[in-house]
């Protein structure tokens, strides 16, 4: 367990074993968008990206953590498991909405990450 300041809030971070070496195995760090979705409903989902994101932090070797509240531009509940086009929704206190935890793991060569606010 690590634990990292994201926002101005502390976030405990969380790996399985399987994640460790899986990380450990890698030749460029693992990047992890933690996003906060706020469309119809508000849902929370983790993607791993390509390119490392300029406020990501690192959370333990081979591994850097985002955080990122996105909305669509309008509310459609056919979209809701769709990919659409999305922004960053522009909040004055980031730090409200930063998740309290985060948790990596590595199942049948998958990454799988949530994250949790209690």
């Amino acid at each position: 367990m690590n634990m990292i300041e994201l926002h101005g809030r502390e976030i405990k971070v969380t790996l399985s074993k399987k994640a460790q070496r899986a990380l450990a195995q890698r030749d460029q760090p693992l990047q992890v968008e933690m996003q906060l979705y706020f469309s119809c409903l508000i849902k929370k989902q983790v993607r791993f990206q390509d390119t490392i994101s300029d406020d990501a932090v690192d959370a333990a070797p081979g591994l850097k953590i985002s955080f990122r509240p996105i909305c669509t531009a309008q509310c459609r509940l056919v979209d809701a498991n769709d990919e659409v086009p999305t922004m960053t929704m522009p909040i004055t206190n980031p730090q409200a909405f930063t998740p309290h935890w985060f948790y990596l793991d590595y199942k049948s060569q998958q990454w799988c990450g949530e994250f949790g606010y209690t």
